[in-house]
């Protein structure tokens, strides 16, 4: 694979959708003006998820579009129609790739194929007027905003997963044993740095099948990021046996076997593994020593030298020749069972258990945090409702402003500022800091729509305003015998002299 096409480290900047708006709406129908409630809910943001896809070898898509986003969803309508969700976004990763966050602390390593992370989620729909009434709030006049979703930063780095990892120096024959012991065909020339990308082949010895990985040449200070540095030895933190392939035919002045040798052991000495994977230091991975070029007869001779001296250390060593061919079955199978072990000793790692710790049934929700500012004291309310509650508020509806009071008031919000030394008038925060809204606090908040009566009532949808068609044809039989009551005495009063009218006094004339 070319350089230009393998990516192995990108920062990807990923934005869930926000979720939709609920809507404040009123049934009306012929003859029913006033019919009720009846606004829809938005529809959820759609998530980011990152996937596992087997067929992905590089992150080069991300290198080239590092901005991905999620679909908003739609908001709601009126005849209690619910928006419709956001689009979920599905990103495939190779195998291997580890997620990190801005900090540097692993969010999730991916491996598996079909594994799936969701690492950044939609914001939820708002709720319409509809879904808000009760029998106390029958005639809500608002409705509440969809979140928005999550938005941040996050690395991918994508780390070989491979059995055998072959390392040493440049020009070694690294890649030249990767073409002969496996299927794979990476690129191979007699100049330094010939591979500049990881290249796995699968190796088959008997029964027994793994994978190896061929990744760039080692140089004294890799480990501080020389030449191809840390991107070579990140693709070595999950290999469980690491193969020494040593040049045996170099003429470089100041290289022999051994001098090799120990400058590549002290550059995976100095390596430091990612510590979150639970990796084992690079100096504990089970070793085997390849002697290289043994088709070149001065290059024989110097293995079968050193060879005692290797193995007098406690290395397993192979005089191979990739070339001729020259010992391949035997390092085949020595490379197999090692990996067997080395893949059993993996099997007993008991693996940490999940310990869910639910809420305290005491635990409020939330937090006050008391903070000195140039204009006196102020109170932050940290925690997850009361922050989506102040997202989900459209503060330009009195009607809405009260109903958060409702909420903040019933969480103890309210109660818990004035132990923690509050009064009247001042600044209270609710949210992060770089995204809170700020309150002049007032131990009742009170809105323009309390003038009108209890928040979310509607007389005119009261059933017990509304009578029946009995009540209202006892109603009118009162009303008829209260008139013909009334002008009975008022005809009495007139012919006793009390009053007259002006027919009368035209009679008298």
């Amino acid at each position: 694979m070319p350089a230009a096409s393998f990516v192995d480290r990108v920062v990807l900047h990923v934005a869930a959708g926000h979720g939709g708006h609920g809507v404040a709406s009123v049934k009306r129908e012929k003859f029913k003006p006033l019919g009720g409630p009846d606004g829809g809910n938005g529809g959820k943001g759609g998530s980011v998820i990152l996937r596992v896809d087997p067929q992905a070898t590089t992150l080069l898509d991300y290198h080239h579009h590092p901005h991905q986003t999620s679909g908003n969803g739609k908001p709601g309508a009126g005849d209690e129609r619910n928006g419709a969700d956001g689009a979920d976004l599905v990103l495939p990763v190779p195998p291997g790739t580890v997620v990190k966050d801005a900090t540097g602390h692993v969010v999730v390593d991916l491996v598996a194929a079909g594994q799936e992370h969701v690492i950044a989620c939609g914001g939820r729909g708002g709720l319409g007027n509809r879904a808000l009434a009760s029998p106390r709030r029958r005639a809500p006049g608002f409705a509440l905003l969809g979140e928005p979703g999550d938005a941040l930063d996050v690395v991918l780095e994508l780390k070989s997963l491979a059995d055998v990892a072959l390392i040493g120096f440049p020009s070694a024959g690294k890649s030249s044993l990767v073409s002969v012991l496996s299927a794979a065909r990476p690129k191979i020339a007699d100049y330094p740095f010939t591979t500049l990308v990881p290249n796995l082949g699968v190796v088959t010895a008997g029964e027994m099948r793994f994978t190896i990985a061929d990744v760039p040449g080692l140089i004294p200070g890799a480990h501080l990021g020389r030449g191809l540095g840390l991107e070579f030895l990140r693709h070595v933190e999950r290999c469980s046996v690491l193969a020494h392939v040593i040049d045996c035919a170099t003429l470089e002045p100041g290289r022999d076997p051994l001098t090799d040798l120990d400058v590549i052991e002290e550059e995976l000495a100095a390596y430091v593994p990612d510590a979150d994977l639970g990796g084992r230091p690079l100096a504990e991975r089970t070793r085997v020593i390849i002697l290289n070029k043994a088709d070149v007869t001065e290059a024989r001779e110097l293995a079968e030298m050193v060879k005692p001296d290797l193995e007098q250390r406690g290395y397993e060593v192979h005089i191979v020749s990739a070339v001729a061919h020259i010992g391949l079955t035997e390092l085949t199978y020595a490379l197999g069972r090692l990996v067997t072990a080395a893949r059993a000793d993996f099997a007993e790692i008991v693996p940490p258990r999940i310990v869910l710790r639910p809420r305290a049934v005491d635990d409020s929700g939330f937090v006050i945090r008391r903070e000195a500012t140039p204009d006196g004291p102020a109170y932050r309310v940290v925690g997850e409702r009361p922050t989506r509650w102040v997202r989900q508020t459209d503060f330009a509806n009195d009607e809405a402003v009260g109903y958060l009071a409702d909420r903040l008031g019933r969480l103890g919000v309210e109660e818990a500022l004035v132990k923690a030394g509050a009064v009247a008038g001042d600044t209270v925060l609710i949210g992060a800091a770089d995204d809170a809204v700020v309150f002049d606090w007032e131990p009742t908040l009170i809105s323009g729509a309390e003038l009108l009566g209890q928040r979310g009532s509607d007389l005119r949808l009261s059933e017990s305003q509304r009578a029946t068609r009995d009540e209202k044809r006892e109603s009118a039989h009162d009303r008829y015998v209260a008139r013909q009551a009334t002008q009975s005495d008022l005809e009495a009063e007139r012919r006793a002299g009390h009053w007259a009218t002006a027919r009368d006094e035209t009679d008298e004339d």
